[in-house]
């Protein structure tokens, strides 16, 4: 793959989840109540890209992988994130993404990655959890915004049920 389309890919990726953290930020906002176990795993998601943001620059976090976070906390971890991920995918060279990263886990474990597999696992991620929330939402008679990625790049949500 050449530069630009590296670039292009994580891009891509990444400009997928500031679209998708942000919609499931618009859904608490929009939620009659908030369950307390989903404000707890869209912090995760929050607290987990600031914390690999953290390791990819070397710098030790501010934030726990799991952090108790208010809506409005959130928005601006959510916020930070997406400028420290824009400044790596806008820099992104092949040597640099097949570079080792060395840190340690939250357990105190060490590890090695490449910057493509944390990056990868970054994105991948994030929408893990946030299939969990519309699940919570949903069970807690909420609508949760589509975050899917195919949504995001067609600009138009995923059919539904009710549209079968």
């Amino acid at each position: 793959m050449t530069q630009d389309a590296l670039r292009q890919h994580f891009t891509a990726l990444f400009n997928h989840m500031e679209w998708a953290d942000q919609r499931v930020l618009a859904s608490l906002r929009d939620a009659a109540t908030i369950p307390p176990r989903v404000l707890e795993v869209y912090s995760h998601v929050l607290g987990s890209e600031h914390v690999w943001l953290s390791r990819i620059n070397g710098l030790a976090p501010r934030f726990a992988v799991w952090p108790a976070l208010s809506v409005d906390e959130a928005e601006r971890l959510g916020a930070a994130n997406v400028e420290g991920y824009r400044l790596i995918v806008s820099a992104i060279s092949a040597d640099r993404l097949n570079a080792p990263i060395t840190y340690r886990n939250s357990a105190g474990d060490q590890f090695t990655s490449t910057l493509d597999d944390i990056l990868t696992h970054v994105a991948l991620h994030g929408s893990y959890h946030r299939g969990q929330i519309a699940i919570a939402l949903r069970a807690a008679g909420q609508v949760p915004n589509a975050t899917d990625y195919i949504a995001f790049r067609r600009g138009a949500p995923a059919a539904t049920r009710r549209d079968a």
